[in-house]
């Protein structure tokens, strides 16, 4: 990865050898945070796969979360097209803003939640655990989660005549989770759906 960290050497003599980072969850693409790393900053993030900044008012490399625990986990790491700003998709532990925000912008949006509920569900049956309602019924088998989704299916319908829309949200919400189980047990995830979709645009 050929990253220019001199480009704006003359232009932003206070921010030399440094690139702005823009950090993004992995799941649900939610923009997280914008921070700077200068070379040494890059090679141990790349390393040890947490996100490390160069802080510019601690005047020192800087891994997210060394105190509160909150690490920014490595997944991917993007170079934009000019090779001077970096975009670094992240597992978030906690809260990223150190108010207690998921975003340091404030932002809590459902946007991306049910990649979040995939994740959820895969874990929980990958996992085993034994008390989830997602993993007992996962475990009865491809017949009776198809079972579950096509009940679901009937009662939205059903609620769909009628002009309650709290009971009517609540069905669809069933849906959609029984649905993504079942996609787990077909072994597809929503992305996959979500191409198939693309391609018929």
């Amino acid at each position: 990865m050929n990253i220019d960290f001199n480009k704006g050497n003359e232009l932003i003599p206070l921010i030399n050898g440094l690139v702005p980072v823009i950090i993004q969850d992995n799941i649900t693409l939610q923009v997280l945070m914008l921070g700077y790393m200068n070379e040494e900053a890059f090679l141990k993030t790349q390393k040890e796969g947490k996100v490390t900044f160069y802080s510019r008012s601690k005047n020192r490399l800087w891994t997210k979360g060394e105190t509160s625990g909150n690490y920014l986990f490595v997944k991917d790491i993007l170079l934009d097209c000019d090779n001077d700003t970096l975009l670094i998709k992240t597992d978030p532990v906690g809260p990223t803003c150190h108010k207690g925000f998921t975003s340091c912008f404030a932002e809590e949006t459902s946007k991306g939640f049910l990649y979040s509920l995939e994740n959820t569900i895969h874990n929980r049956i990958d996992n085993d655990i034994e008390d989830s309602y997602t993993n007992k019924l996962f475990k009865r088998g491809i017949n009776k989660v198809a079972q579950k989704v096509g009940e679901e299916a009937v009662e939205l319908v059903i609620e769909a005549k009628d002009n309650n829309d709290e009971l009517f949200k609540n069905e669809a919400a069933d849906l959609i989770y029984h649905y993504i189980i079942l996609l787990k047990a077909k072994g597809h995830k929503l992305e996959d759906i979500e191409n198939v979709l693309k391609r018929r645009n």
